[in-house]
């Protein structure tokens, strides 16, 4: 059966209700109503289930719209960008944008990562992003022990929203402020550099992490009930 194309006016209220959903599930949690989903897009409920018929639907969809911007963005930057650093730089500051690093933590144990459309974009995302790193290591910008994993872990914790009683305007502004400076430390030294402490992960570490706790998380969460239990 052929799928017809949506309307732009359909286009444009499912992207409004992804970006919506993409932020309450930030700040609110992943069962975070989903009234308030369609009251931040601008829409009635109806419209909601009219493009995706329940929660774990607009889950799924809101993390491959985030993973696939990602991807597009990566790509559009290694592409336009002259100085593989500066494309590496964009890369990021776009990356706390669409907030593809607070959304997937925030949805982690309601959508399935490995389900095959997933995991090929979010394979296709870990490439682009070794190659912009391998680029800008190349043109002797970037600290050789920086890696892809570093930087992918750093717009993790710079994604996660501030506590306290900020805006949702300075939170973001303030994450961009904070990699700015951040920025200065992965550019290479004249001299003996200072050492960095920790392990040096790939995206594939990160990776094969990421399955394990999967794996764990429902014997943790039987652990946790029959401590409540008791």
């Amino acid at each position: 059966m052929e799928i017809r194309p949506l309307r732009a006016d359909a286009r444009q209220n499912r992207t409004r209700l992804l970006d919506a959903a993409r932020d309450v599930f930030v700040e609110l949690g992943s069962r975070a109503p989903l009234d308030e989903v369609a009251r931040r897009a601008g829409t009635g409920i109806g419209t909601l289930y009219r493009h995706f018929p329940d929660r774990q639907a607009l889950q799924r969809a809101v993390v491959l719209d985030a993973l696939q911007r990602t991807v597009d963005e990566a790509r559009a930057a290694l592409d336009q960008e002259r100085d593989p650093f500066r494309a590496l730089v964009r890369y990021m500051h776009t990356v706390l944008d669409i907030r593809i690093a607070a959304v997937i933590p925030a949805l982690f144990n309601d959508v399935d990562l490995e389900e095959e459309q997933l995991r090929r974009v979010r394979y296709e995302g870990s490439a682009v992003l070794d190659d912009l790193v391998a680029a800008a290591h190349r043109a002797g910008t970037l600290r050789k022990d920086v890696t892809s994993a570093d930087i992918g872990l750093l717009t993790v914790r710079l994604s996660r929203p501030l506590p306290g009683t900020f805006l949702r305007e300075q939170n973001d502004e303030l994450a961009h402020r904070h990699l700015d400076l951040l920025v200065e430390g992965l550019r290479p030294r004249s001299g003996r550099p200072v050492a960095i402490s920790g392990p040096a992960m790939s995206m594939r570490d990160l990776q094969r992490l990421s399955v394990t706790d999967r794996e764990a998380a429902p014997s943790t969460a039987r652990k946790a009930r029959g401590r409540s239990n008791k």
